[in-house]
């Protein structure tokens, strides 16, 4: 089917498999169609009335077929049910190793941030053969990351991070759409992924223009905001030491416990008095309208480093 003008070609892990359930739906579909038509259009013959007085006979209902137009069905939604969900399961985590790339959507552009420091806008250059995880935000409405050719599609949302991930099986160019309205010029937010052998990719970096890394930017801004001067590695400052805390469980003020992630980390620079760590009081100002999604996420790409690091020795009882 590659060659059928309503199905874009197959260029991602994940693509062959959505193509599958796709097709197994619509042959349901168009099957039970030609079926109850069919079925329409020969009563409508068979038990049409030939004269005025003409009575049709009273018909009693059957068990076995109301068990059976009941069953088939059931049967049919349980398996695109087991089928999907399997399939969404799969992929709803990237494996690990996968390479991170931070997306940003504005209207009406796609900026993108590569781990090397490299900047680009409506252009996103990958490896073949290597898993790319995309955390995603917008500085403004809501947009939709798609990539037909790689059967992902993911919205965009302010104020918060979602993500999906791809791994491309092909070399080229392939179409990047906004799915999603979002403003006059929708139809121009357009961009290409442009999957290069793993030397190539290499070269381009390095002909690239090089900016500084997340990390470095994120440590910079850790600095001139006076992070550092409450987050101390020790854990004897007024906030709670980042050594070792991303990607691990948080115990809060209220008794709740929560995942160190991209979401809390966000939240905590933006609104810190919401979910407050237990055993320290919330003096942390908001840096809401202060910084950009990109330095905030430049802050949390070096709290990700900070979080590999050995976590602090336990805080001495009744510290504040």
């Amino acid at each position: 089917m590659q060659g059928f003008p309503f199905q874009p070609e197959q260029a991602s892990t994940i693509a062959r498999s959505v193509d599958y359930l796709y097709w197994f739906i619509t042959a349901v579909t168009l099957f039970f169609t030609t079926i109850i038509f069919a079925t329409i259009f020969y009563f409508m013959l068979k038990y049409r009335r030939r004269s005025p007085g003409e009575r049709p006979k009273a018909i009693e209902g059957s068990l076995p077929l109301e068990i059976l137009w009941t069953a088939i069905p059931t049967l049919i939604v349980a398996v695109i049910f087991v089928w999907s969900s399997s399939l969404y399961v799969r992929n709803a985590e990237p494996p690990k190793g996968a390479m991170e790339i931070f997306v940003t959507g504005k209207q009406w552009m796609w900026k993108i941030e590569h781990p090397e420091g490299q900047r680009e806008i409506n252009e996103l250059h990958v490896p073949l053969g290597r898993p790319v995880k995309l955390t995603m935000t917008s500085e403004d409405v809501i947009h939709d990351f798609f990539v037909p050719a790689f059967r992902v599609k993911k919205d965009v949302l302010p104020g918060r991070y979602t993500s999906l991930w791809f791994e491309p099986t092909k070399v080229g160019t392939f179409h990047l759409f906004c799915a999603q309205y979002c403003g006059a010029f929708h139809a121009g937010m357009i961009g290409s992924v442009i999957v290069l052998e793993p030397d190539a990719y290499e070269r381009w970096l390095a002909g690239g223009v090089q900016g500084e890394s997340p990390e470095a930017a994120g440590e910079k801004l850790f600095l001139q905001q006076g992070c550092g001067t409450c987050h101390l590695a020790d854990g004897t400052g007024p906030g709670p030491s980042l050594l070792g805390t991303y990607g691990n469980s948080v115990k809060l003020t209220t008794g709740e416990t929560v995942t160190a992630d991209d979401a809390y980390m966000r939240e905590s620079i933006l609104a810190p008095r919401a979910k407050v760590v237990a055993g320290f009081i919330p003096i942390m100002p908001s840096f809401q309208g202060q910084l950009t999604e990109e330095q905030i996420g430049n802050l949390i790409a070096y709290i990700k480093v900070l979080g590999k690091s050995q976590p602090p020795p336990p805080k001495e009882e009744g510290k504040k």
